[in-house]
């Protein structure tokens, strides 16, 4: 079914919704922040937010509706989404033998909760690009606007407040964007997130000047954040894209490119204080990741200490490294809370959200699935992750995980025909 123009209505509708939806994800992952040093009131700001804007998808999906959409999905790809929920099952299952079975479901309805946003974040587009045809609301597009503002608030904040806007690091030697709010290298990973967004303008040549200024301020944030994992990511998706140009002349010259700046960039920014020697423990993790395995996994080896658990106290110790609350590594994150039946089940899931972005028809979706596969999965080796506790990167997986498995079903019932041209009557039902 396709509409031959857009009325003025209807555009003016469209023109709404995009605004609407960028406020409704800018202040969800506003959410992931901490915006005030008191925990009560930063509890209550996360959970007031959070909950209002999965009310407000909820709200904007049936808004749709009522202007003529019919919500006929399916699943294409079933296996991701039912291995995700088996993985939250068994995540809700070991509440019983959890160390802490408080913690371990907060975490866990925190986790749920994001997953109805993201299903009913993601249709709200779905429906949008089927049944507004030339609709110029684009997922992409609103992420990526929604990030170039929040990091415009850490911009300006480092100029007129940089005590709250810099986190100290390397015993005060090192000023990293991000502060008491954010963790310096989630807000890296959003930065690249939020470049890959907007270098689909450049497909579609959409406002490229504005487009170039947006994704340099995000870059110079990027820079700010001094966070080495999420730069690797911004490059592996800046040459990702140069490889889909047609043009050979822009692929030899970006490799060439890349040959002259590793000299200069790998001292500037890979090697901080601690020298090589800091870079190949991964600023201490590595050591850490051992004591995990060989010290705490074996206590528990098939199930875990429970959902978000990795000892029986509240940090993991060793004589032999650092004290930590989580792995700094989702992977390893879940082989220490839900144990080797929760890793391969993780890890099955993954492979089928990745196959099923490799099998999507549209190229264009494809090119979204690694655009923010990317930065997610390189932020999942050293941080909080896809599978970790709660935070930004677990939105985006769950929102990739409707985009690749959710199909619009064009074969409507007689009913949904009927009711669908009582309230579209200029669209025509094959």
């Amino acid at each position: 079914m396709k509409e031959a123009t857009t009325p003025l209505a209807h555009r003016r509708f469209l023109r709404t919704m995009s605004v609407v939806l960028t406020l409704i994800v800018l202040i969800k992952l506003a959410g992931f922040f901490t915006w005030n040093e008191d925990i009560a009131v930063t509890r209550l700001l996360k959970l007031g937010s959070r909950l209002a804007m999965t009310a407000a998808a909820y709200g904007v999906y049936r808004l749709i509706i009522s202007r003529g959409a019919v919500d006929s999905f399916r699943w294409q790809h079933a296996w991701s989404p039912l291995l995700y929920g088996a993985y939250l099952a068994l995540g809700l299952v070991s509440l019983l033998w959890s160390t802490n079975p408080g913690y371990s479901l907060l975490q866990w309805l925190m986790d749920l909760e994001t997953l109805v946003f993201a299903f009913y974040f993601a249709k709200c587009f779905l429906l949008l690009e089927e049944f507004f045809p030339g609709s110029p609301v684009r997922f992409y597009h609103v992420l990526g606007n929604a990030i170039f503002l929040i990091l415009s608030v850490f911009l300006v904040g480092l100029l007129v407040a940089p005590d709250t806007f810099y986190r100290l690091t390397h015993d005060g030697e090192e000023a990293r964007l991000g502060g008491f709010i954010m963790n310096p290298n989630e807000l890296g990973m959003l930065c690249v997130v939020g470049i890959a967004c907007l270098l689909f303008n450049f497909y579609r040549r959409h406002r490229l000047v504005w487009t170039f200024v947006k994704i340099g301020l995000l870059l110079l944030a990027l820079v700010l954040t001094g966070s080495r994992s999420s730069l690797v990511g911004f490059l592996l998706i800046v040459f990702f894209h140069i490889q889909q140009a047609g043009n050979p002349r822009l692929k030899i010259a970006a490799n060439l490119a890349a040959l002259l700046a590793v000299p200069a960039l790998v001292p500037l920014v890979f090697i901080k204080q601690g020298g090589l020697d800091e870079v190949l423990s991964m600023t201490g993790r590595l050591p850490f990741w051992h004591a995990l395995l060989t010290e705490g996994l074996p206590r528990e080896p098939l199930l875990g200490y429970g959902f978000m658990r990795i000892s029986y106290g509240e940090y993991f110790q060793s004589v032999h490294t650092y004290a930590a609350q989580m792995a700094h590594n989702t992977f390893i994150q879940v082989l220490m809370n839900l144990g080797l039946v929760g890793f391969l089940l993780v890890m099955v899931q993954l492979g089928a959200t990745i196959r099923a972005f490799v099998q999507a028809p549209n190229a264009q979706l494809r090119l979204l699935g690694v655009g923010l596969l990317i930065p997610i999965l390189i932020n999942s080796f050293t941080e909080f992750g896809i599978f970790g506790m709660t935070n930004y990167g677990i939105l985006f997986y769950q929102l990739l995980l409707f985009f690749g498995s959710l199909r619009y079903h064009a074969l409507l019932s007689p009913r949904e025909q009927q009711w669908l041209l009582r309230r579209r009557p200029e669209l025509a039902v094959a």
